[in-house]
């Protein structure tokens, strides 16, 4: 580097003046007495001495009188830094008040003319000091509450990225507290965001805060559980930076008991209407017999009135005898509902299950080819005996198979296709149909009679209580590839049976 020739030259007293205008504390120490030589301005007035009286001060007459500020102590330090030209140390002074001064004191060897010397440059560290234990005592009582309290604290920019998070709140995302956040962390990337009981974005839930909103959060647990933080989201508009502190708790354990009194109450409200129902199965039964009987015996009349001898078409034959067979069927029904409903607890008739599936066949199918579902078997090869209410149990068979078909009937052409299958289990024999349908959100047996929008739902609730009535078991599941299964397993008889 050139220098100027025309630049002034600083002279001695030039460096005097400036050492005497620092405000950082100089004393120049003789390099082999370690007796102080110089003092500049700042360190005198911070001593409380003048420079004639700090001259002849020892060590000790300056220093703390703790045992790591010891005379020894103090020069063996002066001494490190004249062997290796420098040293460093937090060193407590003495005023002549007798105030004690924490200082950060850096020892540097210079040569004089007269020979080697040891500077000493300190400044006053009290306020730091207290600043830092402040800032330590701050950050023992944030890690305290990171650690003991429920609530769970998140700091968010304008983009919803996770600036700051308590311990607690760090491991309910799934994160690890002692791992630095990945880059860019969205809340949204570990939780969903609720308002009003549905999902929304942060953009909606951010604008709300003005300056704070309610927040509802959705995680996911690897159990596959649901973890539920309630809490509120405040705008911070702190010296021209823009935040948003979120401070959440844990209600999973309310929204579980709120679920699970909605379905207690869901419960209540079809065991009413269950009742109801099987007053009015009663009454219609009652009514219903009387009729059936007639029609039974006009049909019975009409057959008596035919020509005998004369050739008949055939289709009024087959007419009348389908007629017949269904209103002996209605009327088995009626007398049978009447028994179930009155009284049903223990079941003795024993019946092939493949039998029931092949009598209720004809009605499967007549409503499969309304709606062009395909109906294909799968029925065991050995007979499947249950103990059973023959008729009621049919009845289960047709309702869960026309639920089937009617699911069948909102799907393309190409798709439309049920499977019936009957199988024998270790002390049971099972039905179930599978459709290829949209698949179900829940089990239909948890609700209160239907989801349909033009059914009553009396026929899943009634082959759900028909089948439990029997010692048996109905359920609904997915099906592998899509669709579901609906199916139930009755009781096979005792081995003297």
């Amino acid at each position: 580097m050139s220098v100027d020739p025309r630049a002034p030259e600083l002279v001695v007293s030039d460096f005097v003046t400036m050492m005497n205008a620092t405000e950082v504390c100089v004393l120049v120490h003789d390099a082999a007495t370690k007796n102080i030589l110089w003092a500049n301005p700042a360190a005198c007035a911070m001593l409380g001495f003048d420079l004639a009286e700090i001259r002849p001060l020892k060590a000790h007459d300056m220093s703390s009188s703790a045992q790591q500020y010891d005379r020894v102590i103090g020069r063996a330090w002066l001494q490190d830094a004249v062997e290796h030209g420098s040293s460093r140390i937090e060193w407590h002074y003495r005023s002549k008040s007798g105030r004690v001064i924490p200082t950060d004191a850096v020892a540097t060897r210079i040569e004089l003319a007269q020979g080697p010397a040891v500077m000493v440059q300190f400044r006053d560290i009290e306020r730091e000091q207290r600043t830092e234990r402040a800032l330590r005592l701050t950050t023992t009582y944030v890690d305290a509450l990171a650690r003991h309290t429920s609530t769970m604290a998140f700091v968010l920019d304008e983009a919803g990225e996770i600036r700051f998070a308590t311990d607690t709140a760090l491991t309910r995302l799934g994160l690890d507290p002692a791992v630095e956040l990945p880059e860019g962390p969205r809340l949204t990337r570990y939780a969903h965001l609720h308002r009003d009981n549905r999902r929304t974005d942060w953009a909606a839930v951010a604008a709300d805060a003005d300056p704070v909103t309610s927040v509802r959060l959705e995680i996911g647990r690897p159990d596959g559980s649901t973890s539920w933080l309630d809490g509120s989201l405040e705008r911070l508009d702190e010296a021209g930076v823009s935040a948003y502190l979120m401070l959440v708790h844990d209600v999973s354990d309310r929204i579980r008991d709120e679920e699970k009194r909605g379905l207690e109450l869901q419960r209540e409200n079809y065991l009413a209407r269950y009742n109801a129902m099987g007053d009015m199965a009663m009454a219609i039964a009652h009514e219903l017999g009387q009729p059936l009987a007639a029609a039974g015996n006009y049909v019975a009349g009409i057959r008596s009135h035919l020509p005998a001898g004369e050739v008949l078409d055939h289709r009024v034959t087959f007419g009348l005898e389908a007629a017949r067979k269904q209103i002996d069927r209605a009327a088995t029904i009626v007398s049978t509902l009447r028994a179930f409903v009155g009284h049903l607890e223990q079941v003795e008739q024993v019946a092939d299950l493949n039998d029931i599936v092949t009598e209720c066949l004809y009605f499967v199918r007549l409503r499969a080819a309304e709606n062009a579902v395909q109906v294909d078997l799968e029925l065991s090869g050995d007979p499947v005996e249950i103990r059973c209410e023959r008729v009621l149990t049919g009845q289960v068979i047709v309702n869960l198979c026309f639920n089937a078909i009617d699911e069948m009937a909102q799907c393309p052409p190409e798709s439309r296709r049920i499977v019936l299958t009957t199988a024998v289990r270790e002390d049971s024999g099972c039905f179930t149909v599978r459709d290829h349908g949209r698949g179900v959100p829940r089990d239909p047996f948890l609700d209160s009679f239907t989801s349909k929008a033009h059914g009553s739902g009396i026929g899943l609730a009634l082959s759900y209580r028909i089948i439990t009535r029997q010692h048996g078991s109905i359920w609904c599941r997915p099906a592998d590839g899509g669709g579901s299964v609906f199916g139930f397993a009755l009781p096979a008889p005792a081995p003297d049976k």
